[in-house]
């Protein structure tokens, strides 16, 4: 089995130094999976996606909002409602991140898995930004998968720790997609908007608690909802090391988390897609290693992978 993973050196830009956000973590997440063996593995793939194109951000985003991102309009003051400064290079990483979320879906209906090393905007809205997003890599690709590859059943499986907000707004008319939400009760945005299915955990939820609720929740969906095809964010903000998150899960709890939720995928024959979300230690090695577990559950999704069976490796 080949495991295709889309990463662009472009994921990260140009930064300034104190902001909250790591825009550095991409960069650190490739160097991370290198210094795990990815680059000397048969299996891996690595792809470079292409910048999304207009006409695919136009079946989310309005034409009005997008010109205005394009031109750095959507404040006067050059910063965005997701909290970013605005600029050109902040345009083309962005474009590169969403290029990268709709070239894994593609993968991904050819092999049945593939993965981004970004992704995850689920709180950009259609005609705004919103919580560190500008665009939503996640509603870009469900509707990409509705009008090019006519899916009728679409599940997003949504697991980092903030409710994806914009996704469940994008999609609140839309019965063929399918939005699932497993997040923190008390954290961003404090004002939700409705999911199909959200779960709200309380702070301080640890490994067990987690993946018990998970799994009582996501089976029905898949059994009742059938998904033809799965967007999973894996935010790794749910880690206890997290300085937004406020729940408690460890590394090993994270792995097998995004095991458990791409084997029952790969057991039901359910392409998936999958990003990795939210993550938001200002120590890149440690959040790096979090992202990771991601790609280490899938490598051991392979039956021939030198790797097959084993479990996460920390720092």
């Amino acid at each position: 089995m080949t495991l295709p993973i889309i990463h662009h050196p472009g994921y990260s830009c140009e930064w300034p130094e104190r902001h909250p956000f790591p825009m550095a973590k991409f960069r650190a997440l490739r160097e991370r999976l290198s210094t795990l063996g990815f680059d000397a593995l048969d299996e891996v793939r690595w792809m470079t996606p292409r910048p999304a194109s207009s006409k695919a951000l136009l079946r989310t985003h309005t034409a009005d909002y997008l010109q205005r991102f394009y031109l750095g309009e959507i404040a006067t003051t050059r910063r965005t409602p997701s909290g970013f400064p605005w600029s050109p290079a902040l345009v083309e990483r962005t474009l590169l991140e969403v290029g990268g979320t709709l070239a894994t879906v593609q993968t991904a209906l050819e092999t049945g898995l593939a993965l981004n090393s970004a992704g995850g905007t689920h709180h950009a809205y259609a005609d705004r930004a919103s919580g560190y997003c500008l665009l939503n890599d996640l509603a870009v690709a469900a509707h990409d998968l509705l009008a090019e590859h006519r899916l009728e059943r679409i599940l997003i499986v949504d697991c980092d720790v903030h409710q994806g907000d914009g996704t469940a707004w994008i999609f609140r008319h839309e019965p063929r997609v399918f939005t699932f939400s497993i997040h923190g009760e008390a954290n961003f945005p404090f004002e939700k908007v409705q999911s199909d299915r959200d779960v709200a955990l309380s702070r301080g939820t640890g490994d067990d608690a987690y993946l018990r609720c998970l799994a009582r929740e996501l089976d029905p969906i898949l059994s009742d909802f059938r998904p033809q095809f799965v967007l999973f964010d894996a935010g790794a903000d749910v880690h206890a090391g997290d300085r937004l998150g406020h729940f408690s899960l460890s590394t090993e709890g994270l792995f097998r988390r995004d095991r458990f939720v791409l084997a029952r995928c790969r057991d039901l024959g359910i392409p998936v897609a999958a990003v990795i979300g939210g993550g938001y230690d200002r120590d890149l090695k440690a959040l790096a290693d979090r992202h990771a577990q991601l790609f280490l559950a899938a490598l051991t999704l392979n039956p021939e992978s030198s790797r097959s069976g084993e479990g996460s490796a920390a720092n």
